[in-house]
């Protein structure tokens, strides 16, 4: 090969080096990138003091302490009140996420699909599905839905005003996603403020189910926190209010139902470990 051939060769090697080198910085800045965008998406954690434990799957449970509280208002079908007495439970501090559904079930049913996001668009009949599942993976049967007096127990946290914070609905939106258009959905789980015990979302997001069948109000509930059983269990509470409703359908004593077979996209859960 002549002089001028080796060095058109030459310059040709170090044009394609300093384009690969080129592209395996940008990739190695881009990767940098991605993962500090990723420990930003990490789910915000409970607050220091709080005992907190966590499974194969990415929940955080926060231990609630046992207690007594005054369950219900003067609203229709809020009442009548009534004292109940409240055992120690450990409660997942967010809504099920689709990353921790997907981890469990394989699929993801969600409308507004981001593995940060809740799972919704699921059945009472699918959580009791997703519950059995997780129970087989971690080796224990005690993981369940919150009943309907643990999740206003745990709603509450010692408050006995409308919301954990006050009767100020001016404040909801520092811990509440709500009033939200169709075309954004819900929102990626713990970006607004928890409430006292750690828990994020409580309010708002997706409506969330509990174990027990549907009564239109309390005439005759127990004292206690178990889950309350006849009634319509072909219908399912839920608490909580979710993404596209209005500030009026959030709060710790507003109830939801809808039948245990049908799913929505305003419909998720949490939750409950049992000691």
């Amino acid at each position: 090969m002549s002089k001028q051939g080796k060095l058109e060769t030459q310059s040709a090697i170090a044009l394609v080096v300093g384009v690969v080198l080129v592209l395996v910085l940008a990739g190695g800045l881009a990767m940098i990138g991605y993962q500090r965008v990723a420990d930003r998406q990490q789910l915000s954690q409970p607050q220091q003091g709080l005992e907190v434990i966590s499974n194969s799957v990415g929940m955080q449970l926060v231990k609630l302490p046992a207690g007594r509280f005054v369950m219900g208002d003067d609203q229709p079908g809020r009442g009548p009140t009534r004292e109940v007495k409240v055992s120690s439970i450990y409660i997942s501090a967010h809504e099920v996420t689709q990353a921790q559904w997907l981890a469990v079930m394989g699929f993801n049913p969600s409308e507004y699909q981001d593995p940060r996001r809740p799972v919704e668009n699921i059945t009472w009949l699918e959580t009791q599905a997703f519950l059995e599942e997780l129970n087989r993976q971690e080796g224990t049967n005690k993981y369940r839905l919150p009943t309907e007096a643990e999740w206003e127990y745990a709603a509450r946290a010692g408050s006995e005003a409308q919301y954990f914070f006050g009767d100020d609905v001016s404040q909801l939106r520092r811990y509440a996603w709500f009033d939200a258009p169709s075309k954004i959905g819900t929102a990626a789980a713990g970006q607004r403020q928890p409430n006292p015990w750690g828990l994020y979302d409580i309010y708002g997001n997706v409506w969330e189910w509990v174990q027990d069948c549907w009564h239109d109000d309390y005439t005759g509930a127990p004292e206690d926190s178990r889950a309350w059983g006849g009634g319509d269990c072909s219908q399912r509470v839920l608490r909580g209010g979710g993404w596209a409703n209005r500030a009026d359908y959030l709060g710790s004593t507003v109830r939801g139902v809808y039948e245990a077979k049908f799913e929505d996209t305003s419909n998720g859960f949490r939750v409950v470990l049992s000691p």
